[in-house]
């Protein structure tokens, strides 16, 4: 089981990155920085996608997204392999949005500039913790009359898309993407490679059914 990334966004649109951290040891060295490039894009479109309130999973293949909008003006967002517990990933989510909540005020993130970035090393502590679900269980009791009476959407998101909207235009119109990642992904395109990539996988789920 796995942890690929945990972040929070705000749910505007469009959605800022706050704060982020992410495992990618079991990436390639030279993959990395284009995997996080797309792990980051794929959390802003869906944090600002998502309406308030709504809890989606997000499935394709081996990797999900979780997203959880929150009436406060947050979404957060977390990456796993499939083996991992749903109902533990969402309590992540819940717990780091908490968290945050209780350090920042909403005034310290609102008019955030979108190429700065909040520091919240907890989310280190977090991503190291939860890669062992069972960690989770402390809050997870406690939570888990609560979070079992909300529905979570399972779906590949495809209504996010507007008519006519397409991936590879999303992806070349992006600011958050560098000219290597966007040919990366080209690239992976062309040769069927990005089957194995979670980058593109969790696209593909997202914005291509």
């Amino acid at each position: 089981m796995k942890v690929y990334n945990i972040s929070i966004l705000t749910n505007s649109a469009p959605s800022k990155l706050i704060c982020a951290e992410q495992d990618l040891s079991s990436f390639g060295f030279f993959q990395r920085g284009s995997v996080q490039e797309f792990i980051n894009f794929f959390s802003t479109t869906a944090a600002e996608r998502t309406q308030v309130g709504e809890r989606s999973k997000i499935e394709q293949q081996s990797y999900v997204g979780y997203v959880y909008s929150n009436p406060n003006g947050l979404a957060g967002v977390v990456v796993t392999d499939a083996e991992y517990p749903s109902r533990v990933a969402f309590s992540i989510i819940n717990k780091v949005l908490d968290d945050f909540t209780l350090k920042y005020k909403k005034s310290d993130w609102e008019n955030l500039d979108p190429k700065k970035r909040l520091d919240f090393p907890e989310l280190k502590t977090y991503l190291a913790d939860f890669q062992d679900p069972h960690k989770a269980d402390p809050f997870m009791k406690v939570q888990q009359e609560l979070d079992e009476t909300k529905v979570i959407l399972h779906k590949t998101m495809d209504s996010l898309l507007q008519r006519g909207e397409k991936l590879d235009d999303l992806v070349t119109k992006s600011d958050m993407l560098s000219s290597q990642s966007k040919m990366f992904y080209k690239t992976s395109k062309k040769t069927n490679s990005c089957c194995y990539l979670m980058h593109i996988d969790l696209f593909n789920s997202v914005f291509n059914r």
